[in-house]
């Protein structure tokens, strides 16, 4: 399952750059532009604003495991600021897993 998450961090990656860095190419690195166009509509701001509080909830965890013990989520704090969820949220459950005790036959 641990390669699964890691297969879903490259297709997180790639799927959203997709469509952003296109966008970046015509209208470069103008952060107003970019709130404006992700609140355009009802529609896109009802996306936006779900994945802004996704990628809350999403750090929030990170934090939480990794004071609990967790390794690695700094990784997955930066994946998804600078990516997003859909990077972040298969990195966390890859390190999740990957951290998680061997379970008893």
């Amino acid at each position: 399952m641990r390669e699964v998450f890691l297969v879903l961090v490259g297709i997180g990656v790639i799927a959203p750059y997709t469509a952003f860095a296109p966008w970046m190419f015509d209208y470069g690195p103008d952060i107003g532009l970019f709130i404006e166009s992700m609140f355009e509509n009802r529609i896109a701001g009802f996306f936006a604003l779900d994945v802004i509080v996704s990628a809350v909830v999403l750090i929030v965890a990170a934090v939480h495991a990794q004071r609990r013990g967790g390794k690695g989520l700094v990784s997955v704090i930066t994946a998804t600021l600078l990516i997003g969820v859909s990077a972040g949220l298969p990195l966390y459950l890859y390190h999740r897993l990957r951290d998680a005790k061997p379970q008893q036959p």
